[in-house]
């Protein structure tokens, strides 16, 4: 394998596996311990750049970057002074554990990661400060991609991470998962990071590729863990499942063969996963049980709507536009308000869409966001406004961050360009 192969499959397994390295570390050090656990995962990664290229990938990558990093834990925790001092016998348990070859499951992974998110979601820690630490430190997401899911900046989300562990190392936060009536204060933490996780594949805010099918999946793999177990088996659990799986089952069809980007009524429906839009419908059927309607309820009804509509005529709008409505009543979120002006714009025209975008009250926050001013230039040079539509094509050329994104606008820009006001 090439060199330049060696590094990408590294990179890979490294944004796979991190956060449950970091959980199964953090497991037997203690969250004290959390900084030396994410440290030697990241020290790991380099010794994979630096030796796999040269001396092969090895038979286990997984087990190779654990061992590795344990080596490193135990390397670390050794330098101590109170390591040989005052925790003996707790030093002499870690050194075992630490010095033990590497046999793991993808089970203990597992176990491990959701632990440690619920750890992440106690309640002394700010709503702000425990998502961001779970998306970081379990997720792999680096502050930049925090900061656009919170719509907000990296310096104000490095903050944040920096007060969460040290809070977590002043509390001496236990390792473990909160009894059963507990369980409902955390389990929305760890459900709202999830989304963010799988909205984040499902959009990438940065890197060259559109779609991050491995933490869609992941995600989907963490809320399934969630969703048949008996304590978290909740209506919200079973409603955000349905959501990513409506909405994983497009991930092929949203680029064509040649990487370019592809709007919904552009895709290509057959391509679509026809057995998960099927668990996705199941899945919601089974979170309309009780009297609960969550955010991720509507949310999933709407990508019920786009995923069993047989073509984009057949899209039933103004369903898409009730739900937005009434998702509206239980959330202030401006991307929800600038997601329910395009159904505005399908059910009543553009120039209704350009009011729905004009009324959203923090659309200060979604003028650094390029979809924003994609959808202002797309109603406008509906409406015929050309100088408007280009004005607002090329603000979302500057702020896209992916290229797949600038050729789309650059195709838009050259659209609009030929037309005439």
């Amino acid at each position: 394998m090439q060199a330049p192969e060696t590094s990408r499959l590294a990179e890979g397994l490294f944004r796979q596996e991190a956060g449950r390295l970091v959980a199964t570390l953090t497991a037997h050090l203690g969250t004290h311990h959390l900084q030396i656990a994410e440290d030697v995962v990241q020290e790991a990664l380099v010794r994979a750049l630096q030796t796999w290229p040269y001396r092969g990938v090895p038979e286990n990558p997984a087990a190779w970057l654990t061992q590795t990093a344990k080596n490193l834990a135990l390397d670390q925790l050794r330098r101590e002074q109170r390591w040989n001092t005052k925790q003996d016998s707790i030093a002499a348990e870690h050194e075992r554990w630490l010095s033990t070859p590497v046999i793991e499951t993808q089970a203990t992974f597992a176990d491990d990661t959701l632990r440690m998110m619920f750890v992440c979601f106690h309640p002394q820690l700010s709503t702000e400060a425990q998502t961001a630490l779970a998306l970081r430190t379990l997720c792999g997401l680096s502050p930049a991609e925090i900061a656009a899911a919170f719509l907000t900046s990296e310096a104000a989300i490095a903050k944040r991470l920096v007060r969460a562990r040290q809070l977590i190392r002043d509390l001496a936060l236990p390792f473990i998962v909160p009894e059963p009536n507990e369980l409902p204060y955390r389990l929305d933490g760890v459900l709202g990071t999830l989304y963010l996780l799988f909205n984040e594949g499902y959009k990438a805010s940065s890197g060259d590729r559109l779609v991050r099918e491995d933490l869609c999946h992941e995600a989907i793999r963490l809320v399934t863990l969630l969703a048949t177990h008996s304590s978290t088996q909740t209506p919200r659990t079973l409603a955000l499942l349905a959501l990513m799986l409506l909405n994983a089952a497009r991930l092929s069809a949203r680029t064509d063969d040649t990487g370019n980007l592809l709007r919904l009524h552009e895709q290509n429906r057959s391509a679509w996963d026809q057995s998960m839009i099927q668990r996705g419908i199941q899945c919601l059927g089974l979170a309309a049980q009780g009297s609960v309607l969550s955010e991720y309820h509507l949310e999933a009804g709407i990508a019920a709507c786009h995923s069993t509509a047989p073509d984009d005529a057949s899209t039933n709008w103004p369903r898409i536009l009730a739900l937005y409505d009434q998702l509206l009543t239980l959330t202030t979120s401006p991307v929800a308000a600038m997601n329910r002006a395009v159904a505005v714009a399908r059910v009543h025209g553009p120039k209704a869409g350009l009011a729905a975008l004009d009324a959203i009250m923090d659309r200060s926050k979604l003028e650094a966001n390029h979809l924003f001013h994609v959808i202002y230039g797309t109603f406008a040079a509906e409406l015929g406004h050309q100088a408007i539509a280009l004005t607002h094509f090329r603000l979302a050329e500057n702020l896209a961050s992916l290229p797949v994104e600038r050729d789309f606008i650059s195709r838009r820009l050259i659209e609009i360009g030929e037309t005439k006001e």
